[in-house]
């Protein structure tokens, strides 16, 4: 009889991608959205692709698919009389910055602390400012196409950003901290010891 790999740490990691990126798509619906605006579990779940994936793949991959089924969700309910097309204005960049935010993880997280997540949620909070608010500059009529122009965008996403850090940081507190409890607890889910056999 054949045998079936079944990697309990994998669709761990998964499974929390996929939870707390469907908590996104259903914040809308569960509260005041002013209050939770930019309170965005994004820059979470790509870091913890990027320090749990291995497989660059999966790393990149389930992040921003979970990223895609999400913002189609949002595209089609909550938000679907202010987009005026499938994905908002800048979509792409948004994609563009997350990918970022996993490389950060891959390369900050090899070892997952205290010390490593919160500074790859600060890396992680400097690429969403700098690439999503370039799309905010670019081609804008409201900032002047210059230098000056582009600090003037940044410096008008500040409070946005500060929301995004706390965001990363509480969902990274939750993910990270309950995957490594998980982790000493269940030493099948550390990357050792993560591969088993089933009929």
């Amino acid at each position: 009889m054949s045998h079936i790999k079944f990697n309990p740490r994998t669709l761990t990691v998964l499974l929390f991608i996929l939870v707390i990126g469907v908590f996104r798509a259903l914040i809308p619906v569960m509260g005041d959205i002013n209050v939770l605006a930019n309170y965005s579990a994004v820059g979470a779940i790509a870091l913890f692709g990027g320090a749990y994936f291995k497989s660059n793949g999966k790393a990149f991959g389930f992040p921003l698919l979970t990223l895609l089924l999400s913002d189609l969700i949002l595209s089609v309910t909550f938000y679907k009389d202010f987009n005026g097309g499938f994905l908002y204005e800048g979509w792409y960049l948004v994609y563009a910055a997350v990918a970022l935010m996993v490389l950060a993880g891959k390369l900050i997280m090899k070892k997952v602390s205290v010390y490593t997540v919160v500074l790859a949620s600060i890396v992680t909070v400097l690429i969403h400012w700098i690439v999503s608010d370039f799309g905010v500059w670019y081609g804008s009529a409201i900032y002047p196409q210059t230098l000056a122009g582009f600090w003037a965008a940044l410096a008008a996403a500040v409070p946005f950003e500060i929301r995004f850090l706390d965001g990363t940081l509480g969902y990274s507190a939750v993910m990270f901290g309950l995957f490594e409890y998980l982790k000493a607890k269940y030493p099948v889910l550390s990357l050792k010891t993560s591969k088993l056999l089933v009929h």
